[in-house]
């Protein structure tokens, strides 16, 4: 894939481009979390201690419930973010591109416990690290990732006519692609509409093996490419 985009299809058959959301930006999102959660700790262990025992048994109620189900609520009654993550615009959504449920919600961050180990989230950022998809334990046993808020639909029913060089028949590789290179170039085709014209040129000269073409021609050639992949010829 290209950078840190993932290409997942709906069930719908609609292709989404989503924008994964790397270490920094998730820890940015975790420092504002941890931040309210340490706000309300502190207001809470204020006010509560001047009912004697039972208001520091309350107080440590409140810290389990708020440690544990904060971020479970917020990600599945608020499409995937807390505050931190809304702040950030990221969010957390399945495997498969849809929001996350009950289970995948509380599965993830009950394993935080785990991600924590041995310290500030050891265990959890190396994990990120060795994987594609910046996943942490919780995200690998609740099938999770974290992406970007926006979506970028890459595939969708066409209103306008074809363009001219939509009507050359298009000579398929000479090899087949996977579904992943597939999805490849479908990505690479939809993000050329927001690069220079050198630019793409030049990232579609490294698929001159596949292309047999050269600047403008390579870039059509791919949108062609990519056209049929996506399912629109």
């Amino acid at each position: 894939m290209i950078d840190s985009v993932r290409a997942v299809e709906t069930p719908e058959g609609v292709l989404l481009e989503l924008r994964l959301a790397g270490v920094i930006v998730r820890a940015l999102a975790w420092g504002i979390d941890m931040a309210i959660r340490f706000a309300v700790y502190l207001m809470a262990g204020m006010v509560l201690p001047f009912l004697g025992a039972a208001g520091i048994g309350i107080w440590l109620i409140l810290m389990f419930l708020v440690e544990w189900f904060y971020p479970v609520l917020f990600e599945v009654l608020a499409k995937g973010q807390t505050i931190g993550k809304m702040a950030l615009g990221i969010r957390v959504l399945c495997d498969d591109g849809t929001p996350v449920g009950w289970y995948p919600a509380t599965v993830r961050n009950f394993l935080r416990f785990a991600d924590f180990l041995p310290v500030l989230y050891g265990v959890g950022l190396l994990s990120m690290l060795m994987q594609r998809d910046f996943k942490r334990l919780g995200d690998l046993a609740a099938g999770t990732i974290v992406v970007y808020a926006e979506r970028r639909v890459l595939r969708s029913t066409r209103t306008e006519g074809p363009k001219e060089e939509d009507t050359e028949a298009v000579p398929l590789p000479p090899v087949a692609l996977t579904l992943e290179e597939q999805q490849a170039l479908v990505a690479f085709s939809a993000r050329t509409r927001e690069l220079t014209t050198e630019r793409a040129e030049e990232l579609a000269d490294l698929l001159e093996p596949l292309t047999g073409d050269r600047g403008h021609g390579a870039v059509s050639h791919i949108r062609r490419l990519a056209s049929v992949y996506a399912g629109e010829r």
